[in-house]
This record gives C-alpha cells, structure tokens and sequence, in this order.
C-alpha cells in the first residue's frame, strides 16, 4: 500500500488495526490472549503488555494491584523503579530495602522501602530467585564502551536512559530516578567482597509485586550491567497486573519481621491520616 500521501499514509496506518506484534500492550488489558493466573478473572486485570527487549514500560497502578513480571524465553532481566503516584519524592531506596530487612537477595517476603521507612511494594511470589538489589542498571557510557550504542533508540539501549524515557511520560526528570532493583538475572557477594553474575534462572520464571501504595511503575527490559556475554542479549517481558487487596495486618508477610511490621505501620498511619486507608 503506497504511503507517499497523508490519505496513503492513513490508510495503510488504519489496515493495522487489530494486527498483533510480539511485544505489544494489549488494549483492554481484559484481552488479553492467555489464560489469567488462576483465581483472576479477565476482566480483573489491568495491564497486560509483552516488553521486547531493549524496551521499556511503564503505568499508574492503585494501592493493593497485584503485579506479575515474568521471563518469558530465559534471558529478560526487569529493571524497575517504584514511585508513590501523587508523591514522586517518595521513591524506592535500593539500600533501606537490602539495609533495614537485613537481606541483599530478593524473593519472596521481601519488602521495596522508601526512604520514609514505607512499603511501597511487596514481594508476594517468586519463582525465580534470580534477582538484584546492589547493581543498578546498565547506563548509556557502559552500554557504549561494550557494545557500540548506548542510547535509548540505538541498537543496544541503557537501562538508565529508558528509564529517564518512562519517567518523562509521567512528569518525572532523570533526577527523579535513584538505583532501580533488577529481576531474573542474579548476582551473588562472594567471599572476597567481589559481586558475582549468576545468570538467569531460565525461561518461564516469574516474580509477582504487591502494590502497597499508588504507585508510578517504570521498567526497562535491558541487559543486566554484569552479564558478561559479548553481545546484547535480551528476551521478552510479560508483565500483568490485575485488581486485588493490599497487605493487611493478619496477613503473615505483615508480621514476617520486627522491621516488615514497623514499615507496615508507617505506611499504616501515612495513609489513614491521608483519608486512604
């Protein structure tokens, strides 16, 4: 179909409609062509996207949604960032989230701290256990000297400059993002101190987040900043969320540790004396 035209152009853009590409968000998110987890019905989700890698996401998601980031073919790796939806200040801080629980190594049970000593997300499954709380992500310089681009629309994207793209579309600035946590690819302190790449821990892997605040999610499916192979190596993404309930006390994850319970409960009483809870 020509498209040296605007009515050429418009027509060949409108013959696209309802065609599927591999990586894509799926609009309405109750469309989506695989069956939901178990126990969620369709018309309970509300993002629903396959992120290529070398791409990037991002969405508002409401206190309580669950969020489920899986490694499709083995070699994604889910850079992600958390801010509180109406509070941008309020952001994920990689070091309280390892400092105050006392554990480097995510998974489940683990909670993602601000720097208010608040929950804003929660580890609720993971089937993985391949994750990163001490790296960050990859950056333009990095990406540059191993593979020749580093910029965001090159063939070998940072994982920094996606972000900062995500970021823009919600009223954020590069100062806005701290050090992101990373799922799906591992890295391990050895004894000398040295941090050690442990790789993926292969296809179908899958780590489901609790949101336990209103929350601006930005993710950038990119290499991990360690991974040792020479070339840009990067798979799909699936990400979905759906409606469901925050954490509560009773709750075993509210009462897991002295430190989870006392975070809990500053969120607790932030949001109940914001009329939200």
């Amino acid at each position: 179909m020509p498209t040296g035209t605007p009515h050429g152009a418009r027509d060949h853009a409108r013959a696209q409609e309802g065609t599927r590409a591999d990586a894509m968000p799926v609009l309405p998110a109750a469309d989506w062509p695989k069956p939901p987890p178990p126990g969620i019905a369709p018309r309970d989700l509300v993002w629903a996207e396959t992120v290529a890698g070398g791409g990037y996401t991002h969405k508002v998601l409401a206190r309580g949604t669950e969020l489920r980031l899986t490694d499709l073919a083995g070699d994604a790796c889910a850079h992600l960032l958390l801010h509180v939806a109406d509070r941008p200040w309020e952001r994920l801080n990689t070091a309280d989230t390892v400092k105050v629980l006392w554990n480097a190594y995510l998974g489940a049970g683990h909670l993602l701290l601000s720097d208010q000593g608040r929950v804003l997300a929660s580890v609720v499954a993971d089937t993985g256990a391949r994750h990163d709380a001490l790296c960050g992500t990859s950056t333009a310089v990095r990406n540059t000297a191993l593979y020749g681009d580093g910029s965001a629309h090159g063939p070998s994207p940072a994982g920094r400059e996606l972000l900062k793209l995500a970021a823009l579309k919600n009223g954020l600035e590069p100062r806005d993002l701290p050090a992101s946590v990373s799922f799906f690819q591992g890295v391990r302190v050895v004894a000398d101190g040295k941090l050690e790449f442990t790789g993926s821990a292969g296809p179908g892997a899958s780590v489901t987040l609790r949101a336990e605040q209103p929350l601006t999610v930005l993710i950038a499916n990119v290499p991990h900043p360690l991974d040792p192979r020479p070339g840009y190596v990067c798979t799909p993404l699936e990400v979905l969320a759906w409606r469901a309930a925050p954490t509560a006390p009773g709750d075993p994850l509210w009462d897991a540790t002295p430190e989870g319970r006392r975070a809990f409960l500053n969120t607790a009483d932030h949001l109940a004396a914001r009329g939200l809870q």
